[in-house]
C-alpha cells in the first residue's frame, strides 16, 4: 500500500485496539490505592508490626512508605519511556511491548514472592516501572502513525484510555485477590495475567507500510492547523522553549491527578458517614476514577481535535484547580457525593492531559520521531510523582492532606497560565508556510 488512501485501513484499528489492550494491563499503577489501603499502618497495627493470616510475612507500612513503590514506579516509568521510545522508533512497537509485558509481570511476581518493602520497591517500583515505560512507549506512537492530525487527539485518547481505564477492573479484582489469596497472591496472579495479555496484544502492533500516507482532509487557508510541517529530531526539539513548556504542562496536569489517585481509597475510608457497602468496597472510588480517567482521555482527545489542544487544556485545568482547592472542605464535610465529584474532575483532567500532551508533541514536532520525542516530554509525568510522595510526608506530619491539595492546585494554575502563551515552534520560513 502506497500513497494516500481514501479511508483508514482496518489494520489501523487493529493496532489501535491492540495498543489499548496493552495499556489495560500496564495501568495497574492507577489501582495502587487498593494495595496502599491494605498496607498502611493503623492504631491497631502500628508501622513495622507483622501481618497474619493470608498476609503472613508482610509488615505494615507508614503512609509515606506505602507511597514510595507507587512514586518509584512512576519515575522509572518516565525514564524508561526514553529508551522505550528510541526502541520503538528504530525496531518497531512489538519488541518494546513484549519486553514491557515481561518486565511488568516479573516485577509483580517478585513483589509477591519477597513479601516486604524492598520487594515492593524493586519488583513493583523498578521492574514494573521499566515494563510500563517500554510498553507504553510502543503502543501510542504505533497507532498515531496510521492516522492524520484531524484524528490524532481521538486516537491518543483511545489508546491511552486503556491505561487510564485499567483501574476499572484491576481495583475490584485486586481487592478480591487480596481477600482470598493475600497480598502475595494478588501480585503473582496479576503478573501472570499481564504476561499473557501484553505479549499477545503486543505482537499485533505494527507500523504502516513504507510509503503510507494517512488520509487527511483539505487544509483551509482561512483556518490553518497548528501543526508542524517538519519532523523534528530530539536534538533540535530540546533547543526550543516549547519543549520545556510541554514538560511543565505535563507536571502541572499529572501531579494533581496522581495525588488523587494515590489517595482515592484512603480518602473514602476516612469518611465514617459513608454507606457501609461503599466503605467495605472502597475500591469503588478507584474504579470510578479509572472510568473517568479513561473517558477523560477519549473525550478530551476528541474535543481537542475541534477546539484546539490549548483551549482543551485551559478548560480541563481551570475546573480541576477549583476542585483541588475545594477538596479539603469536601473531606471536612464528609460528603460522599461531593467527594466523588471532585475526584471525578481530577481524574478527567488528568486523563485529558495524557491525551493532550502526546498529541501536542506530535503537532509541534511531527510523528516520525514521536516515540523518542514524547519519551523526553514524558519526563514531566515522572517528575510529577514527587507531589504525591511529598503529600505522604505532609500527611504523616500534619495528619491531613489539606496543604498538599493547595500546593497541587497552585501548580495546576501555573501550568494553565503557561499554556496560554504556548505556540508551535517555527524552525524556518519553509515550516512557517506549511503551518
Amino acid at each position: 500500500m502506497t500513497g494516500q488512501p481514501l479511508s483508514v485501513p482496518a489494520r489501523a484499528w487493529v493496532v489501535t485496539f491492540a495498543g489499548t489492550s496493552v495499556n489495560l494491563c500496564l495501568g495497574i499503577l492507577y489501582a495502587w490505592s487498593v494495595w496502599k489501603a491494605n498496607l498502611i499502618a493503623s492504631e491497631k497495627h502500628p508501622a513495622g508490626s507483622p501481618m497474619d493470616g493470608l498476609n503472613e510475612g508482610w509488615t505494615y507500612l507508614t503512609k509515606a512508605e506505602a507511597t514510595w513503590a507507587y512514586a518509584v514506579c512512576g519515575f522509572i516509568f518516565a525514564l524508561a519511556m526514553i529508551p522505550g521510545g528510541r526502541l520503538q522508533d528504530r525496531l518497531g512497537p512489538r519488541v518494546g511491548a513484549v519486553m514491557g509485558g515481561l518486565f511488568l509481570a516479573s516485577g509483580c511476581i517478585l513483589a509477591g514472592l519477597m513479601k516486604n518493602y524492598t520487594g515492593l520497591i524493586l519488583g513493583f517500583g523498578v521492574l514494573g516501572g521499566v515494563g510500563m515505560g517500554l510498553g507504553y512507549a510502543a503502543a501510542t506512537p504505533a497507532a498515531v502513525k496510521w492516522f492524520g492530525p484531524q484524528r490524532r487527539g481521538l486516537i491518543v485518547g483511545l489508546v491511552g484510555g486503556g491505561y487510564g481505564g485499567a483501574a476499572i477492573y484491576i481495583s475490584p479484582l485486586a481487592e478480591w485477590l487480596i481477600a482470598h489469596y493475600g497480598l502475595s497472591g494478588s501480585f503473582i496472579g496479576l503478573g501472570l495475567l499481564f504476561a499473557l495479555v501484553v505479549v499477545v496484544a503486543g505482537l499485533l502492533l505494527s507500523w504502516p507500510p513504507a510509503g503510507y500516507v494517512p488520509p487527511t482532509p483539505p487544509i483551509s487557508a482561512a483556518n490553518p492547523p497548528a501543526i508542524t510541517g517538519l519532523e523534528w529530531p530530539a536534538s533540535k526539539m530540546v533547543r526550543t522553549w516549547q519543549f520545556y513548556a510541554l514538560v511543565f504542562l505535563f507536571i502541572g496536569s499529572a501531579q494533581s491527578g496522581l495525588l488523587v489517585i494515590a489517595n482515592a481509597t484512603p480518602m473514602l475510608k476516612s469518611i465514617p458517614a459513608a454507606a457501609a457497602l461503599i466503605t467495605e468496597n472502597a475500591w469503588l472510588l478507584s474504579s470510578f476514577g479509572g472510568f473517568v480517567n479513561a473517558t477523560g482521555r477519549i473525550g478530551t482527545g476528541r474535543y481537542s481535535d475541534v477546539l484546539g489542544r490549548r483551549n482543551a487544556y485551559l478548560v480541563n485545568g481551570a475546573v480541576s484547580a477549583v476542585c483541588l482547592f475545594l477538596t479539603p472542605a469536601v473531606l471536612w464535610t464528609e460528603n460522599v457525593v461531593l467527594l466523588f465529584v471532585v475526584v471525578g474532575v481530577a481524574y478527567w483532567q488528568y486523563g485529558g492531559g495524557l491525551a493532550l500532551l502526546p498529541a501536542l508533541t506530535a503537532d509541534y514536532f511531527g510523528s516520525k520521531n514521536l516515540g523518542f520525542n514524547y519519551g523526553l516530554v514524558f519526563l514531566g509525568w515522572g517528575i510529577a510523582f514527587f507531589v504525591p510522595q511529598a503529600a505522604g510526608y505532609i500527611e504523616d506530619v500534619t495528619g491531613k492532606l489539606d496543604y498538599a491539595f493547595y500546593v497541587s492546585g497552585g501548580l495546576l494554575v501555573a501550568a494553565v497560565i503557561l499554556s496560554r502563551f504556548l505556540r508551535r515552534p517555527v524552525e524556518s520560513r519553509t515550516d512557517e508556510r506549511l503551518g
